[in-house]
Order: structure tokens, then sequence, then C-alpha cells
């Protein structure tokens, strides 16, 4: 028996991000930020000076993804890599004074695609979603 599309976790889960990553592409091209390069920016504007190794852990992509995004977003004058004082075998990963200048931008951008996603629905949906979602994720991880 054929399962329907809309039947279908996986479907839905990967159609909703497609269409979610499409707007907020199209809400960053002005900036010159990437798809790709959104969770890492996140990510230091939250906390500057994180490894490598740091913001693969936290957005859970393998390292030879984040090492090409780094090197793009370098490119892109986005970020700088400085050598690690304590450990001079490290390179911490800063913002450059351009990102943070687009900082309040990029992300008022991104809270537009988030509330376009779950306009019409209400608070304490929105807060089951939320909820269900990191159940979901925690399943994946195997927790």
């Amino acid at each position: 028996m054929a399962i329907r599309r809309i039947d279908s976790l996986g479907y839905q889960i990967g159609l909703l991000g497609r269409l979610y990553d499409r707007r907020l592409q199209e809400e960053l091209k002005d900036f010159g930020v990437a798809p790709g390069q959104f969770a890492p920016l996140v990510m230091l504007f939250e906390q500057d000076g994180l490894t490598q190794a740091e913001l693969c852990r936290r957005i859970n992509v393998e390292q030879p993804t984040m090492a090409n995004t780094l090197q793009r977003m370098e490119r892109d004058g986005l970020i700088k890599r400085k050598a690690d004082t304590a450990d001079k075998r490290r390179m911490l990963v800063h913002l450059t004074p351009r990102a943070r200048e687009m900082q309040a931008k990029v992300m008022e951008s991104a809270r537009a695609v988030s509330n376009q996603t779950v306009k019409g629905l209400a608070a304490s949906d929105q807060d089951d979603m939320f909820r269900l979602v990191a159940r979901m994720v925690d399943n994946l991880k195997g927790r």
C-alpha cells in the first residue's frame, strides 16, 4: 500500500524545510548571505569566537561542510579566522564589522520568515509545535 504524501511525516517535514529555506534565501539575498551561511552567522551572533568544531556541534553538520561554508563566509567578508591565543593549533571564527552591521537586519528578516510560517496559528498551537518538534529531534538524536 502506497503512503500518501499528505500522511508522510518525512515528506511534510522535507517540504516545509525546503519552502522555509527558499523563503529565507529570498529574504537574505540582499545581504549577500547564502542559505548555508545563516546558521553559522546566528551562532556567531550569539557567541563570537567559536571554533569550527564548536560550530559543527551546535549546527549538527560535518566538518567538511562547515569548512567549505566558513571558506565562503571568509571570502564574502563575513568572518575572519584568528589563532586562539591559548592554543595556537585552534582557529577561532570571528564576525567582521560588516557582519555585525547587518546583524539586526538579518535577524529581522529571519523573524519575518518565521512569522509568515506560523501565521494564523494560535500561540498555544505554536507552543505545542515547538514542543513536539523538539521531542522529535531528541528522538532522532537517540535521547
